[in-house]
């Protein structure tokens, strides 16, 4: 009977000593796990961002990079434009609303009052022909009498002899809200081909005798010629010191403020990883370069 006891209360011992053991090398795991969870990036969860499709591609490249730091997470970039970026986060469809212009200009005051505003960088926008039309600088006038169907021949601009055929976007765009109010000065387009994805306007530019169109400059590639306005070039330079006048901020609308994963993504746009290198390989421009600064009502002052 002894021996017996004996022999259970060995075994119990055993039983405790493993326990000990299993318990101090589960501990030891969980602290391996969080640690390579801090070395291979503690984010997690999934977001969205969408909108603007003159912001799309930095947007994208960012969240590729993101990710691949970050494997946990999921950012899903989409287009659409910034109209209707910005009534998806409005409405809560989407964790970020992607736009070229201020959400006052798109929104209702009440629904734009519960919008947070983070802007990512500026982009400029310039008008852009076939290569074909020979013409590569025009006037404002010029500018807004095409885009009113006053001048309807290349030529009448001392061009080739070829119809102008007008490319817009639809009403939903930034780009076209942007151009419209500042290149055309308010001026109602005349009807023409319409598409909503700034790479398919370029596309079509750039294989439509006597086209065109407007686009962010993050888009040229080379197969469409930006014109000068009023002699004045779409350059980083003349975009940062205010003597070429069509640029927008590129905004990245929260509802509310950023939390969780949107805050992290924000804050990784706006670091050097993203500001000194994508933004400028892309052809943004950091806002911190900017000369000049503009407001909701499109009045433009010193910084």
């Amino acid at each position: 009977m002894k021996r017996g006891i004996k022999v259970f209360a060995l075994l119990v011992g055993i039983v405790l000593l493993m326990a000990v053991v299993t318990g101090c090398g589960s501990g030891k795991n969980n602290q391996q796990s969080e640690e390579g969870q801090v070395q291979s990036g503690g984010s997690e969860g999934s977001i969205t961002a969408v909108g603007s499709s003159a912001l799309q591609p930095l947007v994208e490249e960012a969240a590729k990079q993101f990710m691949t730091d970050n494997p946990k997470t999921q950012i899903v970039v989409q287009g659409g434009g910034s109209g209707t970026g910005l009534s998806q986060v409005s409405s809560g469809a989407s964790d970020i609303g992607n736009s070229d212009v201020f959400a006052e200009e798109k929104l209702k005051a009440e629904e734009a009052s519960q919008l947070v505003d983070h802007k990512v960088c500026v982009v400029g926008m310039a008008a852009v022909v076939n290569p074909d039309v020979r013409v590569d600088n025009v006037t404002q006038q010029q500018l807004i009498d095409i885009f009113t169907g006053k001048i309807t021949n290349w030529k009448e601009l001392g061009g080739a002899d070829v119809k102008i055929q007008l490319v817009n976007r639809p009403s939903s765009s930034g780009t076209r809200a942007t151009f419209k109010a500042i290149a055309l000065k308010g001026a109602e387009e005349a009807k023409g081909i319409e598409q909503d994805s700034s790479g398919t306007v370029r596309k079509i530019i750039s294989e439509t005798p006597g086209a065109i169109g407007y686009l962010a400059l993050s888009y040229l590639d080379g197969s469409v010629t930006p014109l000068k306005l009023d002699g004045i070039e779409p350059t980083k330079e003349n975009i940062i010191n205010g003597k070429y006048p069509v640029w927008a901020y590129e905004h990245m609308y929260t509802k509310g403020d950023a939390t969780g994963l949107a805050k992290e993504f924000l804050d990784y746009m706006l670091s050097d990883d993203v500001q000194k290198s994508l933004v400028v390989d892309l052809g943004y421009i950091p806002s911190t370069e900017m000369q000049i600064e503009r407001d909701v009502q499109g009045n433009v002052t010193p910084k």
